[in-house]
């Protein structure tokens, strides 16, 4: 069943995405049955139980954008889903200028790992953003819950936390302590912001800041199997997309698809590319779009396609995303064509663009990087990326052998609905809230607490 409604919503001034309260449901999902369908009966039930000790919560999720990123993709599908199951909860995003944007790029990829400073001015442009944006958004102060995704509007705390509400910030990115501790200015920034917090959500274990003094959920992301970038597709429909493009579905394919990202690797998969085209027939799809609160996509782009102007055989898309459903929908298309699907990122917080992969059946090649251990099990579910010359070999045998290929997809795509289907990790979300809010996990006695509610010891990072 397909995804309705949004092809040309907008965000309202106050930065309202979705709210029932006030009327403006402008997207939706498939209804609960269907979920059950692939998850089994007892999955589902567990969320509900979930939800059920939660109604007459009011919830509000905030983030950067509503245009491009995992964060974003992920909302658009939470949001409605947890309305469905009675939980009034609403989306905003916080807003600002260019200059605001440039100065939050920095931080998230200081945050990774890039040398250099968030300097007084950085400091000044984001405090004045987060101020305005707190004054003008009044649904923050009505709502029992709020939870804050990466560091672009964790600030808001400090201006607009009340008595009684409860705060989580959900950390989405590749962040490591050492990188902290090598960054004393960096730190103490980070760690200002988020000391008003109640608790904060890490993708995986090994991404636990440890002195922080709060509560800490292991929570990893999730995909909607049935949304349009995730549902079954015809023959038909992927044929209409490669033709839109003029893409050729007889030559072997390579495909990468996410934003113009320098974390991304990009240079990585056009390398072992080349090299993997001296000795087979094939071709490259680089897809992706420009999120709206990464400025620095534009340079990523350009940067790439001059570098590969001359290449025939690389194909450079960048998907509109004017309309959200159609730009799902081709990402579909693009992956299930894909012979190999490449990632081979220099960081990575998740790797959502994986997970998808896995769903599709495809093998996937994917750096030893972030949180992507957790997905790629290395020459189970797919492999690591090793050098040029040694991911050419690995492609070359996954093209030679399209039913070890094939088997390997399949693991990838059993790994995944196990593990990060969206009603299994939005369960584990209201779980930790209802701990939160009844006042079981007191910041200062369990402020070195690490909670999990599932056994991701098992998906470790080796």
């Amino acid at each position: 069943m397909a995804q309705t409604g949004d092809k040309c919503f907008e965000p309202q001034l106050d930065g309202t995405i979705y709210s029932a309260r006030k009327n403006l449901r402008p997207f939706s999902v498939p209804p609960l049955e269907e979920y059950t369908r692939l998850l089994g009966l007892e999955r589902i039930e567990r969320l509900l139980k979930a939800a059920e000790r939660l109604k007459g919560l009011r919830i509000l999720e905030m983030n950067a954008t509503a245009r491009g990123g995992g964060v974003a993709e992920m909302l658009f599908s939470a949001i409605p889903f947890m309305n469905d199951l009675g939980l009034e909860t609403e989306w905003n995003i916080i807003t600002g200028n260019p200059e605001y944007y440039e100065c939050t790029k920095v931080l998230h990829n200081l945050l990774q790992g890039k040398r250099g400073f968030f300097t007084q001015d950085m400091v000044k442009t984001y405090d004045e953003t987060i101020n305005r944006c707190a004054a003008g958004d009044s649904s923050i102060g009505e709502a029992d819950v709020v939870l804050i995704h990466d560091p672009q509007p964790a600030g808001l705390s400090r201006y607009v936390k009340r008595p009684g509400q409860v705060w989580a910030w959900r950390c989405h990115i590749d962040i490591e302590e050492y990188i902290l501790q090598a960054n004393p200015g960096l730190e103490t920034f980070i760690s200002n912001l988020l000391e008003p917090y109640d608790a904060a959500i890490f993708t995986a274990a090994h991404y636990v800041i440890t002195k922080w003094r709060l509560p800490k959920f292991l929570i990893p992301p999730f995909i909607d199997p049935l949304s349009e970038k995730n549902r079954d597709l015809s023959e038909a429909e992927i044929n209409a997309v490669l033709d839109k493009y003029g893409i050729d579905r007889q030559i072997p394919t390579i495909v990468q698809v996410g934003r113009f990202d320098p974390w991304k690797g990009l240079e990585r998969t056009i390398e072992a590319f080349k090299v993997l085209r001296k000795k087979r027939e094939c071709q490259l799809l680089l897809a992706g779009g420009l999120a709206a609160d990464d400025p620095e996509g534009v340079r990523v782009l350009s940067r790439i396609r001059e570098s590969t102007k001359d290449d025939q055989d690389i194909h450079i898309l960048n998907l509109s995303l004017e309309d959200r459903l159609e730009n799902w929908r081709e990402v579909n298309a693009l992956q299930r064509a894909a012979d190999i699907i490449m990632q081979p990122s220099t960081r990575e917080g998740f790797g959502l663009v994986i997970t998808e992969a896995l769903w599709k059946g495809k093998p996937v090649i994917g750096a030893d990087v972030g949180a992507i251990p957790l997905q790629l099990r290395d020459g189970d579910t797919g492999y690591f990326y090793r050098t040029p010359r040694k991911t050419a070999r690995i492609m070359a045998r996954l093209l030679d052998n399209p039913a070890a290929a094939a088997a390997m997809g399949k693991n990838g795509k059993d790994y995944v609905t196990q593990h990060f289907l969206m009603p299994d990790r939005i369960a584990d979300w209201l779980m930790a809230v209802n701990l939160l809010v009844e006042g079981r996990l007191d910041k200062e006695a369990c402020g070195d607490a690490i909670i999990s509610f599932h056994p991701w010891f098992k998906l470790g990072k080796r």
